[in-house]
């Protein structure tokens, strides 16, 4: 099987996609054929910048289509059990796991997305965790460096170790250049309580792909 990482977060909006991309991006830099795959993209609709398989493709440098890297795409910005519903189709476990396995295919690196937390339901009965599970990659989980991101943070470690899911890093992101007391505290924490590296990645310029730093994952896993 093709070497993986699976990035997921703490929920919506903690910075999953901009971490998936700077690893993409990294090892791309690197030399190595970087794939990369997202099982559903919703909000479409309500653009806020590209959507996530655009800049996940330009970090990576791929060339795969859009139906390559995300084999769902919905309008709504709603989970996507709902989002599917609403479209009038339900997503199949089945054609994601052979999508991400297509993906995969000729590439040294598959960095893989999930969608919003490890519990948001894909489909009735199937959890971004279960995705997770089934394509076997080392998790990557994103999460905010503020308030609150301890419980959260430690809440998701604890959901992925339970289903048998190796985690190789917490990146707390977007990392401010002079971090306060609050947050050093919570990095420090998250290591100590979730028996985890705890790595940051500072704000990104998402036009300017250059100008990103890397981010390499520790050697030491889970």
């Amino acid at each position: 099987m093709t070497d993986g990482v699976f990035v997921s977060g703490t929920g919506t909006e903690v910075g999953k996609t901009v971490v998936a991309a700077a690893l993409a991006r990294t090892e791309a830099a690197a030399g190595r054929r970087v794939a990369v795959f997202k099982p559903a993209v919703t909000g479409l609709d309500e653009p806020a910048g590209p959507p996530d398989h655009e800049l996940l493709r330009a970090a990576a440098g791929s060339a795969q289509s859009d139906e390559e890297i995300a084999p769902y795409r919905f309008g709504p910005p709603a989970s996507p059990h709902l989002a599917a519903r609403l479209a009038g189709v339900e997503i199949e476990p089945r054609r994601l796991r052979a999508a991400a396995a297509a993906a995969g295919e000729g590439a040294d690196l598959l960095v893989c997305e999930g969608v919003g937390g490890l519990l948001v339901p894909l489909a009735p009965g199937y959890l971004v965790r279960d995705l997770a599970a089934d394509l076997g990659h080392p998790l990557v989980v994103a999460a905010s460096p503020g308030l609150g991101t301890i419980n959260h943070t430690l809440l998701t470690l604890e959901a992925a170790r339970s289903a048998g899911l190796e985690v190789a890093a917490v990146v707390l992101t977007p990392w401010p250049e002079s971090p306060t007391e609050l947050e050093r505290d919570n990095r420090e924490t998250i290591a100590a309580l979730g028996r985890v590296e705890v790595l940051t990645l500072p704000p990104l310029d998402l036009t300017d792909i250059g100008t990103w730093p890397d981010l390499t994952l520790p050697a030491g896993r889970d």
